[in-house]
């Protein structure tokens, strides 16, 4: 039985969500309702603009997010306009491409849509409630900072020789990859952007990953010293799969969570892929199953585990893409793989011109086209390793040529990259 005083706590920590806290027991007790006033927590994730989808990566803050608004506060989601132009130096080898005031915007747009399908917001033009979520950009308070006045009045808060001391910060230097004084910047102004949201929005709480934990205190220490503010920290542990691999990649790329960069049907096959040992812990962070059925599907051996795969894959994909979506990618799987079906409907499909078919391509330029490939190098050794299909038959020689004549009665050819991954071709 949990001693924590609040749902918030006690679901974080039953679900494997806690890593560090500042302070976890006052934490506790402010989530659970005793604050002065009794009002729910506020509490920020903050996510840079760096590429137009989130990936799968970033589904541990936003499924902390959601659990945090289900336990009754008000979650905040911090546009990176700012800090983007930065580039968080956390976990990289070398600094992020400067991205363009354009490219950032355009990212942002990509971005903000997702969390709709996870969060609660207020309608358009309508005052939000006490839990409804809100979302802010940085650069409303980072565009415009006077450098002077800034460092004078933050920058005498801050220690260079704590900052070398940050792990973000240590592992680039001890692998001797440089480190430019742009990112050296970046813990200042998400330690500020805290600051701000403390002193605009009452936030009391951020949250992230655990490479977050330094970049965190910071902000925690900031307030304190300039406001006398009480804020505390929370991190999430750092997430690999169980074989090692960083959580939201694949070798085909990002798992992406936005539709026009991956379809719902390969959203869903991702999860059902999920290796045997990371079946019960994803269940636990990414769907909303009660702990005992969770305990009773990651208790399932030897073939049954694909069933909790596709537990795990129906009800991730459903939170993502919804509940449609998530029934048609799994009909789609179960006619692929346990019918046989040479086609069916929901896979993903390339058109190419009727020309180029009717004169005939080569396989592995046409695996390449259908996404299977990244290259037509890596097409090459798929088929010549005997990975490639067409029309579920075999092919060993990457030249062969693909004509109009292999268009099934449905008007497409189906390819197969292994046993997992499925394309069809529609002549356009």
């Amino acid at each position: 039985m949990s001693s924590h005083k609040s749902q918030f706590i006690q679901s974080v920590e039953e679900r494997g969500f806690l890593h560090q806290c500042t302070d976890l027991g006052g934490l506790d007790a402010l989530a659970a309702g005793q604050n002065k006033d009794k009002t729910p927590v506020t509490a920020y994730i903050g996510f840079d603009c760096t590429a137009p989808s989130l990936h799968a990566g970033s589904l541990v803050s936003i499924m902390l997010l959601r659990l945090f608004q289900q336990a009754g506060h008000k979650p905040i989601v911090l546009m990176g306009g700012g800090t983007t132009k930065v580039g968080d130096p956390s976990g990289k080898d070398e600094a992020r491409k400067f991205l363009s005031d354009d490219d950032i915007a355009a990212n942002m747009a990509g971005i903000k849509d997702v969390f709709a399908k996870f969060l609660t917001f207020a309608p358009d033009g309508q005052k939000g409630g006490p839990t409804d979520a809100v979302m802010v950009n940085n650069a409303d308070w980072l565009d415009d900072l006077d450098y002077i006045a800034f460092l004078r009045d933050y920058g005498r808060h801050f220690s260079v020789n704590r900052m070398l001391g940050l792990e973000s910060v240590k592992q680039r230097l001890d692998r001797e990859q440089p480190l430019s004084f742009l990112e050296f910047n970046y813990m200042i102004l998400q330690a500020y952007d805290f600051l701000e949201l403390g002193r605009r929005h009452g936030c009391a709480l951020q949250m992230g990953g655990s490479d977050q934990w330094g970049n965190i205190v910071g902000g925690v220490d900031l307030g304190r010293r300039v406001e006398g503010l009480e804020l505390f920290g929370l991190t999430t542990p750092l997430l690999t799969t169980s074989s090692g691999a960083k959580m939201g990649k694949t070798a085909d790329g990002a798992v992406w969570l936005n539709e026009d960069m991956l379809s719902a049907y390969d959203y869903w096959q991702y999860w059902r892929n999920t290796e045997d040992a990371d079946v019960g812990t994803f269940l636990k962070l990414f769907t909303e199953l009660p702990l005992d059925e969770i305990a009773r599907l990651e208790k399932l051996a030897g073939e049954d585990i694909n069933e909790a795969k596709k537990v795990l894959a129906d009800q991730a994909t459903a939170l993502c893409h919804g509940a449609e979506a998530a029934k048609a990618a799994a009909e789609t799987a179960r006619k692929t793989f346990e019918e046989g079906a040479q086609s069916a409907a929901g896979l993903p499909t390339v058109e190419v011109a009727r020309g180029l078919l009717d004169g005939g391509i080569a396989a592995f330029e046409l695996f390449k086209i259908a996404g299977l490939a990244q290259s037509n190098g890596e097409a090459r050794r798929l088929i010549k390793g005997g990975g490639g299909r067409v029309n579920d038959t075999a092919i060993s020689d990457e030249t062969q040529n693909i004509t109009s004549a292999d268009l099934g009665d449905d008007g497409t050819i189906k390819l197969s990259a292994g046993k997992k991954r499925h394309a069809l071709i529609k002549a356009g």
